[in-house]
């Protein structure tokens, strides 16, 4: 049962053909806004903007060495606004992993895999 309210997406990623694949993705599966970001720094900066759910990545200073993680960004965005839905993203399939960022806050965990657009665009819409 989907949701036929227009939601604005955050999507954080480094990776920026990831962000673009899954903005694409998630545009032809559902209404939503999409605002594609590349580092959490930045995304943070538009917190005011008043996302509904934020997709984020994991490992988010894969390219901008001086960056901060998923997880600093994480605690950031739980400090500044506990009631935004924050899907974590990440090719780490540790069980720990995923645990740590559920008790820091996530929503949810996902792992980069064939069916991770599909899981996003579902929990999108719910």
């Amino acid at each position: 049962m989907g949701s036929n309210l227009v939601k604005k997406i955050f999507v954080v990623d480094d990776d920026e053909m990831l962000s673009m694949a899954l903005e694409d993705y998630l545009k032809r599966k559902t209404l939503h806004e999409i605002q594609l970001f590349g580092t959490g720094e930045e995304c943070l900066r538009h917190l005011k903007d008043g996302p509904d759910i934020i997709v984020l990545d994991y490992n988010l200073n894969s390219v901008y060495k001086d960056a901060a993680n998923g997880m600093q960004i994480l605690e950031s965005i739980r400090k500044m606004d506990a009631h935004i839905k924050v899907i974590m993203l990440s090719s780490q399939e540790a069980y720990g992993t995923a645990l740590q960022t559920i008790s820091k806050g996530a929503t949810e965990y996902i792992i980069k895999d064939e069916d991770a657009f599909e899981k996003i665009a579902v929990l999108c819409n719910s």
